[in-house]
């Protein structure tokens, strides 16, 4: 990943040095639109990320070390602060905690008998 994201600020110098690439899958991403983030990540990142960018760029990635590289877009999001960064993956690559199990435990539920 750290190869990809250096290719990224080489070929875009504009994103500058805190730059994550989101994956297909991510919940900030929009659904129906890949190359979108949803409304509820634009809100927070207005909200808590001033200033972040998402964008689409292209790179060049093998599909396995030792394969030819093809160029292929990904979806990334540029920050001004290393604290955006860690802020926006802490709160959107996270896998969500099921709401039962986080109400078990703010009722005092032993955490340990959750697992």
């Amino acid at each position: 990943m750290i190869d990809i994201i250096q290719a990224l600020q080489q070929r875009n110098p504009t994103l500058g040095p805190y730059v994550l690439v989101l994956r297909a899958d991510s919940r900030a991403r929009d659904a129906a639109d890949p190359t979108r983030l949803t409304p509820e990540a634009e809100a927070w990142i207005a909200e808590k990320t001033p200033g972040a960018k998402f964008s689409q760029e292209t790179v060049l990635l093998a599909p396995y070390p030792g394969g030819m590289p093809a160029e292929r877009q990904v979806a990334v999001m540029a920050f001004a602060d290393a604290r955006h960064l860690a802020a926006f993956a802490t709160h959107w690559t996270a896998d969500p905690e099921p709401e039962n199990e986080a109400s078990e435990v703010a009722e005092g539920a032993d955490p340990e008998a959750l697992s």
